[in-house]
């Protein structure tokens, strides 16, 4: 009875992970996480307020914009802490309900990501094959019914995550493979049958991110289809300009996704430091990143955001 009482009191805390190797440096390290926590939390941030007080502002693309900015931020907020924890004051330990709870939350935002990913390449489709009906198709009451499925799409296929881990007894080593917790990384630790948590978070990647994926390049066909039929070779690549921004988020989501999913399944021999960068690459650039992006290629936002910051 001892060994089983001591095994579950072992297993009642897990243990992230920062840099295997790399302990003397974690203060170090942390300067470019606390960098990279601060520009996301502020590109984010300015992005939601320049849209919000600019009328001019107030059209589909940017309302899909400040969407993603919002579930960026929600990312940031749900990660960067634990990972600053580990490099700071090297403060491993994690409940399994603080652990379950951020999960949770990073699963129902990634989702929620991918889906918002999806509805931005739905609005350069309609904004390039049909111009004329742009804004009578996505008219604000449309655009809000989207994002309310959007967050409620996410928040049923993540709900059932800390259920599905609390049932198990943990009685394996419990040392996680992040400075955060993810499902695939967490159920691994069970020492019990994860047939059906296995098939659930295969589920869910193939119909969610597989899906959502798959019709964002289906759009783009479709866009590609229609820009080709344009006469005018200019007025091609000005519809292909408004897209890149775009490209280039789906690109930062979609890769180190999709790269830490067949890690996480298949890659039993891989690299632990491949997997933790992958990681961090995963939920930590697209936040940082989808500002600058958008800021460098939209004109109209990137001269608002300078009245902004020259005031």
């Amino acid at each position: 009875m001892s060994v089983v009482n001591d095994t579950k009191h072992k297993s009642a805390m897990f243990l992230l992970t920062g840099i295997p190797g790399q302990e003397d440096i974690h203060l170090w390290i942390s300067i470019p996480f606390c960098f990279v926590y601060v520009f996301s939390i502020l590109g984010n941030s300015t992005i939601l307020f320049v849209i919000k007080t600019n009328p001019s502002l107030h059209e589909p693309m940017y309302i899909f914009l400040s969407m993603l900015a919002v579930t960026d931020l929600g990312l940031s907020i749900s990660t960067i802490p634990t990972i600053l924890g580990i490099y700071l004051f090297n403060s491993r330990e994690i409940s399994l309900d603080a652990c379950f709870a951020q999960l949770f939350f990073i699963h129902l935002f990634a989702f929620i990501e991918s889906s918002i990913l999806l509805l931005m390449a739905f609005d350069r489709f309609v904004a390039i094959s049909n111009p004329l009906r742009y804004a009578s198709i996505l008219t604000l009451p449309r655009i809000s019914k989207m994002g309310l499925v959007c967050v409620l799409r996410g928040v049923a296929v993540s709900f059932p995550f800390p259920f599905l881990l609390k049932r198990f007894q943990y009685c394996r080593a419990n040392v996680l493979s992040h400075s955060y917790c993810l499902h695939q990384d967490v159920m691994k630790l069970a020492c019990s049958d994860i047939t059906v948590n296995y098939i659930y978070g295969l589920f869910l990647t193939v119909f969610t991110v597989g899906l959502d994926s798959l019709l964002i390049f289906l759009s783009y066909v479709m866009i590609l289809k229609t820009v080709l039929s344009v006469a005018s070779h200019a007025e091609s690549l000005r519809a292909l300009n408004t897209c890149i921004s775009h490209l280039c988020a789906v690109l930062l989501f979609y890769t180190p996704d999709i790269g830490l999913s067949l890690i996480h399944r298949l890659g039993k021999g891989s690299s632990p430091l491949l997997q933790i960068v992958l990681g961090y690459i995963y939920l930590l650039v697209p936040p940082l990143m989808n500002p600058i992006v958008y800021s460098v290629k939209s004109k109209h936002l990137r001269a608002r955001i300078i009245r902004v910051f020259v005031k």
